[in-house]
This record gives structure tokens, sequence and C-alpha cells, in this order.
């Protein structure tokens, strides 16, 4: 049996005996798990080269728009020629976007030739209009002149420029078939203008074909998974002033307010708790249903811009909103009832919050010290996206090796050229992807790691303040909260470093075996397939219920780090004891006053989300320029990033009642069952059984 806590976190005494004052959780430290912290400094160190190579390789223009014949990438005003505002990728020879929507074609549409514009072309209703390539050599036309010329230099060709023309091998390409712009590239609608092909085949043009499939391949190529994965990411770059409010400093405001609301009206929080979330999960879920269009007609449109109302295109982000409208009416239905179901437990919740209110009234410093750590993560989050979007858009642009039988005429060496017509495209190299996730774990492990920072000196700040009850008043640290970050910073740094590894590394494995199991069930469907999916599923639910015992048991090893100076995994044991010996006193009070904290912080959360929708939904991210594919991934990240602030700010009463509640149990334990240092409040909600029974039954 471990001896009394009372010489770290009281009172101790003297050589000869007596009792000394000023030993409050000051006593007999020294620095614990220093290998951990040296590999999380280490960690660090890799995380800025890591996100050095996607600032030096990456460019998130290529996230959004495509590239031209030349290799460069649409809009980008550093190419050659420049293409500011030139955001339009467009298909210049409508029989190789034929060829490469036919089933078993060899021509991709990436080789296919494409120029950047400003807008997409239309077929005149009188005459034959030209789509040519960026004017060099003998074509004496600057790029302003060839944009007000709507791209057009046919009358300046040469007889054979003109004929190598009329073999679709450019310079200059005729519009066919009227094109609508669909995320920043030209989609053809396969409805060729009657007009146009008679003026081509009078002037002896090749024959060109007017299936369906010429506007498949476009589509399918703007719809494939890897694309729609770029387009999300770009939405986060575009809506990055909707991250900041929404998911920066809108949460930080709840925050804060709902921390003096717990402190002036403790009684009504945990109902008003339970009302918000229920509203606020619905106006979510409603919101979902408006941008799926199964309410109203404001659904998502790949379509930018003005187009024929008889033009219909659809996106994979239609349905995965769709989707997620479906998972949300699961989990409101869900909420509702938990709702329902703790409404009788609320009282309790009540008791326990006032514990905390009065913790905070005490110690008034808890409310504003989150701010600290809340600033680290805002520089860090503004750093770790930045260089996000740059890894993702890393890959170096080359030529395709495509092997394909296509000519095209070059204005710089005056002739057909079949030599260096494939299309260029972006190389990401396995590496790539290692770098990629790298990057998202770290996050991941920063973000565990300074919210376990703040979890801690928030418990030492609390446990100042339990153990200092019956001492004269100078005992207590003139600002505890300060005199907690001293400890944790000199001592205590790699034991949090190594509990948040911990949950850091069980969340990655789980997220691995998702992945394989999602491809998995892609990919067999053999008899043997059931049973791998029921094995996935069983390790999938034991990882979580493990992912959630170490969060648990690393919160409350986080009290005792803050209180003993232990290392992580003795602080741990010390945890886990006093909490089995004590689990019928304060597992009730315990677990509904985490499920109203947990309610709070989905509120917060909640509401980042409702006015990122709100935001997203203006005439700035709804135009052509700023116009976001879908608010799916901005409205995700801002809840996230909602709840890590939440979480921050949170952690005060969390971390206040826990710290409160395993302090009572130590201090229970050295006193023979009787709490010397306990508040009059604590110990009513925790000893009264009478009481306990009436809240409880």
């Amino acid at each position: 049996m471990r001896g009394p806590l009372g010489a770290v976190i009281g009172r101790y005494p003297s050589s000869d005996g007596t009792t000394q004052l000023g030993g409050i959780i000051r006593h007999n430290r020294k620095c614990r798990d220093i290998a951990f912290l040296v590999i999380f400094i280490a960690f660090w160190v890799a995380m800025i080269v890591n996100s050095s190579f996607g600032f030096n390789q990456g460019n998130p223009l290529r996230l959004t728009y495509g590239l031209d014949y030349k290799g460069n990438v649409c809009g980008d005003k550093h190419a050659n020629p420049g293409l500011r505002q030139l955001e339009l990728r467009y298909w210049l020879n409508p029989n190789q976007v034929y060829q490469s929507g036919l089933k078993h074609s060899q021509f991709k549409l990436a080789n296919a030739r494409s120029i950047c514009l400003f807008d997409c072309p239309i077929p005149s209703e009188d005459s034959l209009n030209w789509v040519c390539d960026y004017p060099e050599g003998d074509i004496r036309l600057s790029m302003v002149d060839w944009i007000d010329r709507n791209y057009d230099y046919f009358e300046f060709l040469t007889p054979e420029m003109r004929n190598t023309s009329l073999q679709l091998q450019g310079p200059c390409y005729p519009v066919i078939f009227p094109s609508v712009n669909v995320y920043w590239s030209c989609q053809y609608i396969a409805r060729a203008s009657n007009m146009s092909l008679r003026h081509w085949q009078q002037m002896g043009g090749v024959n060109i074909n007017e299936d369906i499939v010429i506007d498949k391949s476009i589509h399918r190529s703007i719809n494939s998974r890897s694309s729609v994965l770029k387009r999300y990411m770009a939405d986060i770059g575009k809506s990055w002033p909707v991250l900041i409010v929404c998911g920066g400093l809108l949460p930080l405001f709840l925050s804060v307010l709902w921390l003096l609301m717990i402190r002036h009206f403790v009684a009504a929080m945990p109902w008003i708790t339970v009302a918000l979330f229920n509203i606020l999960i619905i106006s979510v879920t409603m919101f979902y249903y408006l941008k799926a269009g199964w309410i109203g007609n404001d659904a998502v449109s790949p379509i930018i811009g003005e187009h024929d109302p008889y033009t219909r295109v659809s996106g994979r982000e239609l349905n995965h909103l769709r989707v997620a409208a479906i998972f949300m009416s699961f989990v409101m239905v869900v909420s509702i009832l938990t709702s329902i179901a703790i409404v009788r437990r609320i009282l309790m919740a009540t008791s326990v919050l006032k514990v905390a209110a009065k913790v905070i009234r005490e110690v008034q410093a808890l409310i504003i010290f989150p701010i600290i750590p809340y600033a680290i993560l805002s520089i860090f989050y503004m750093f770790w996206i930045s260089a996000a979007l740059h890894l993702f858009s890393s890959g170096q642009v080359i030529q395709n090796n495509c092997n394909a039988n296509c000519c095209a005429y070059d204005l710089v060496s005056k002739r057909v050229n079949c030599d260096r017509c494939c299309g260029y495209g972006i190389r990401y190299t396995p590496h790539i992807a290692v770098a990629i996730f790298f990057h998202l774990f770290g996050c991941y492990w920063a973000t565990q790691f300074f919210i376990a920072c703040s979890s801690t000196v928030i418990a030492g700040s609390v446990a100042s303040y339990y153990w200092a009850r019956g001492e004269i008043s100078p005992e207590i640290p003139f600002l505890p909260v300060f005199s907690s970050m001293k400890r944790l910073i000199r001592y205590s740094l790699g034991s949090v470093a190594l509990g948040s590894l911990i949950v850091s590394f069980v969340e990655s494995i789980r997220f691995i075996l998702e992945s394989i199991r999602r491809k998995l069930k892609v990919a067999d469907t053999t008899a043997h397939s059931g049973f791998r999916k029921m094995a996935f599923h069983t390790s999938q639910g034991c990882l979580r219920c493990v992912e959630w015992t170490i969060k648990s048991v690393n919160r409350n090893a986080y009290i005792m780090i803050a209180i003993t100076g232990k290392s992580f995994c003795r602080a741990s044991a010390i945890a886990t004891e006093l909490i089995m010996n004590n689990i019928l006193r304060i597992g009730r009070v315990n677990v509904i006053g985490d499920v109203i904290l947990s309610l709070g912080k989905l509120c917060v959360s909640l509401s980042s989300a409702v006015f990122a929708f709100l935001m997203l939904d203006t005439h700035k991210y709804r135009s052509s320029h700023n116009r976001i594919s879908s608010p799916l991934f901005p409205v995700l990240v801002c809840w996230g990033l909602g709840y890590v602030v939440a979480t921050l700010f949170f952690a005060v009463v969390e971390m206040s009642i826990d710290t409160i509640i395993l302090s009572f149990c130590q201090d229970s334990e050295e006193h023979q069952g009787t709490a010397q240092y306990a508040p009059p409040l604590l110990i009513e909600t925790l000893n009264d059984q009478n009481e306990m029974q009436r809240l409880t039954h």
C-alpha cells in the first residue's frame, strides 16, 4: 500500500516531527519521463522539416485549377505566359475528349490538349467561333488582345496553319459544343450547334463525333475521388475567414460566456445546456437538408456562374451532403432520446457543478488561463493548415508518357509536332502520402499535448485550492495558476508528452484499421468477407473502448501528476487505485457531470457549425472566384476547432470536478474515511446518502 500523499500535497512534517507550512504541492519533485520530452522535441523538428518540403514543392492553386498544354496551372500569374484570371480549363480538341470517354480507349483525358481561359466558349448562332493556342511565334498578339478577341486569331493564320486547324491539330480549334463552368473546368454539353457544324463541314474540316460520351468523359474526370478531395482541401483554403471567426473567435466567446454563466447561474446551466444542445443539433441537421436539396431549392451545384437552365450537372459533393444529412438525422434522434433519459439526473449534475463554480469563484485566474494554450494552438493551427494545403498540392509537374498517336501545331517551331503532344500531370510519389500522414499525426499529437498541459495546470491550481483549506491564507500561492504552470514546465512536460502520445497512437491505429476495412469491404466479396467484416468491426469496437479508457485514465493521471509530481505511469496507477477504491461513491456523480460537460462542448462546437453554414451561404462564397464546392469540409473543420477550443475552456470545470473528487478520496483515505480538507459543499454532495438516493432514483 502506498504511503499518504500529505507530505506532497498538504502539510508535511519536518525532521523534528513538527508541521511545516508552505508545503502545498511543492515538496520532493524532480523531472520525469525526460526521454519522451526529447522524442516530442525531435518530432517537432521533423514536423518543421516536413512542412518546409510542402512549402517548397506545393502550390495550393493545383487543388482548384487544372493544367494547360504547357504544364502551367490555370490562374497562375507567374506562369509563362501569365495566366492571371485565366482560371478555367478548356479542352480544345472535341475528338480527343470523345476518344478519352470510350470504354476501351487507351487515350486519357489528361493527355487531351487543354488551355486556360477566362470564360467557357459557346458556339456562335450565325458563324463558326474558334479558340486558338496562346499567341506566340509569328502571331503578334498580346495576351490581352488575344482575350479581347475571344481567343480567336484564325484570320491571321497562314494557309498551312489553317489546314492543320481543319485537321484538329491547331493552332486554332472550332467551338462546336456549348460548355459550362463546372468547378473551373469547361464541361462539354453533348448538344452540338448545327450552324457551327455546317460551317465546319463547308470549310472541309474532319468529322467531329457528337455522341453523349463527349460530356461523360469530362464529368467523370471532374468527379473522380482525387479531384473531389482536392476541391475539399481548396475549400478550406478559400474559407479561412470563416475558420478564424467560426472556428476560433466564436467558440472563444461562447466558452468564456459558458464559464461565466456556470459561475453565476450554476443551477440553471444544466437545463440550458441540454435544451440548447437539442436546438443546435436540429439546426445543423436542417442546414444539411437544405444544402442537400431535400428542403427548398438551395442545393449545392457544381456549375459556377450563369448557365442554361436546362443544363443539369450533379457531383459527388451533393451525394456526400446527403449522406451527412442522413447521419445527422440519426444523431439528432439519438441525442433527443438521450436528453429525455437524463432529465431526471440533471439535479445531480447541478450539485456537482456547484462545487466547480465555487472553485472558479475562489481561483478567478482559472477563467482566463485557457487563453494561453488557446493562443498557442491558434498560431499552430494557422501554420499547420497552410502547410497541409501545400503538402496536399505538392508533387512534380511532368509531361505524361502517353504513347498516343496525336499531333499539334507548334507556333514556335512552325511545324506539326507529334512527339510532345501528351498532356501534363502531377506525379505524387509514395513519400508524399507518408508526409501527409505524418503531418496529420503531428496535428493530433500536438493538440492532445496542449490540451493535456492545460488540464495539468488547472489540476495543479485546483489542488492548491483544495489542500490549502484549513491553512492560513498566505500558504495559498498568490497566483496558483502560474505556480502550477511553473511546476509543469519545470518537471512534468515529459509525462504530458507520454500521455498525449499514447492517445494519438491508439487513434492512429484505429484510423489505419478503418482504412483497411473499407478497402476490404469494396474488394472482398468472397464467402470469408463476412468473417473479416466481423473481425474488423470487433477490432474497431475494442479500439474505441481502449481509446476511451486511455483518455479517461490520462485525465486522472494528469491530475495526479500535478499533485504528486510522479511519472506518468506511476500517476496513472495512483489515480486508478483511488478511483477503484471509491467507485461506488463518486461514479454516478462524476458520470452525469461529464455528460453535461460533453453536451456543453457540443453546444459550442455546433454553434460554430451553424454560424459557419450561415457565413458560407453569403454571396462571397457563392460567387465565381471564391466559390466553394461544398460547405461540408469547412463546416466540419469549424466544428472540430470549436470542439478543441471548448475542450480547453471546459477543462476548467471538468478538471476542477475531477481534481476535487480525487483529492477528496485521498483526503478520506489519509484520515480514516473523513475528509479534513474538503469544502462543506463537497462533503454535502458526496456524503449525504439520502440526497444521493433521492437524486439517482
